[in-house]
């Protein structure tokens, strides 16, 4: 046997060597992720997890399960999370109170709630007078009820009265001893609601124009973004090919999800699979009309401080992917 073709025997066993240990999982980029809710808003996430999309794309993540934006985007300044979800209006809160992050993709750009309220009331105008519940002020909830209160042509807190309650069991609670009349849900988690009489008054899909906000975005601290930059692609390749899944697969897609969630509500699984699976964005660039109307609810907040659309969105990752051609073969399969 030559010293040639022993030395190419050598490598071709460490190349082997290479393969299995990125098999194995030993050669991959450990990242810690977050995921902000159990239901099917969230689902890319979890699915990704659950499928082996971020393993594919070179990845270790630990999944960690943070329930609220304030502290997700907490957690991203902190430096425990490097990419979390949080909805456009928490990142720009944050930036506006000085801190450094970046939004670099949304997966769903748009506000899915409807607006659940006891069965006795008929109309808006039954609605006046009568408070409905939020989880607390700033909050995706809270956004949700002002839009559909206008939505129905009154007035926010001058017409209808928007109480901070709590989180859903809390607001469930309040719904039941009748201290709230209503409250905004994500679609078809009033199917979880056994014995309380109840009906969908308005839902942002009756909207005649989509309502923009950026809802299920990935975001990052922009000195990460800097210097772990393909990290932060991987990330976003996972996820595109999870949209992808959740649109495609679904009966696959409701036993993740009946999993994460711990429910088994056929009703619930369905409705929030019509509802959502449309929204899920192809490309996932985040809206802009949406941004600038949160970070000018933001600015309101902060007087005298400056922020710019440019200054938290950053869709050059999202536009590389485009442009290499990765979405379209995503979607091909």
């Amino acid at each position: 046997m030559s010293t040639r073709y022993k030395r190419w025997k050598q490598i071709g066993l460490l190349v082997l060597m290479g393969l299995l240990a990125w098999d194995r999982g030993e050669a991959q980029e450990k990242i810690k992720l977050s995921y902000s809710s159990v239901d099917t808003t969230n689902a890319i996430y979890y699915v990704a997890n659950e499928k082996g999309f971020y393993r594919k794309n070179g990845l270790d993540v630990e999944l960690v399960f943070i329930p609220t934006t304030t502290t997700s985007v907490a957690s991203l300044i902190a430096g425990d999370i490097k990419v979390a979800n949080a909805s456009g209006g928490g990142t720009a809160s944050a930036v506006v109170g000085g801190a450094s992050l970046a939004i670099v993709g949304c997966y769903i750009n748009t506000l899915p709630y409807e607006l659940v309220v006891q069965e006795s009331v008929k109309s808006a105008e039954e609605l006046k007078g009568k408070s409905i519940g939020i989880s607390r002020v700033g909050s995706a909830s809270d956004t949700a009820a002002h839009a559909l209160i206008k939505g129905l042509g009154l007035e926010p807190n001058k017409d209808v009265p928007i109480l901070q309650v709590g989180g859903a069991p809390e607001r469930a609670a309040a719904f039941r001893t009748g201290r709230i009349v209503g409250f905004p849900s994500p679609p078809g988690m009033i199917q979880l609601a056994k014995g309380m009489p109840h009906r969908v008054l308005i839902s942002t899909a009756d909207f005649s124009k989509r309502f923009d906000f950026p809802y299920i975005c990935a975001n990052t601290t922009k000195a990460y973004l800097a210097s772990h930059r393909e990290t932060v692609k991987r990330t976003l390749m996972a996820l595109i090919e999870s949209a992808h899944f959740f649109k495609t697969r679904k009966e696959e897609r409701q036993k993740i999800t009946a999993k994460y969630s711990r429910q088994k509500n056929e009703g619930y699984l369905e409705a929030s699979y019509e509802a959502i699976a449309k929204l899920y964005e192809r490309v996932p660039k985040v809206t802009r009309e949406g941004t600038a109307i949160q970070i000018k609810e933001a600015l309101a907040r902060k007087p005298g401080a400056t922020l710019r659309v440019e200054d938290i969105v950053d869709d050059s990752l999202v536009d590389e992917l485009e442009k290499s051609g990765f979405i379209d073969r995503v979607y091909k399969q």
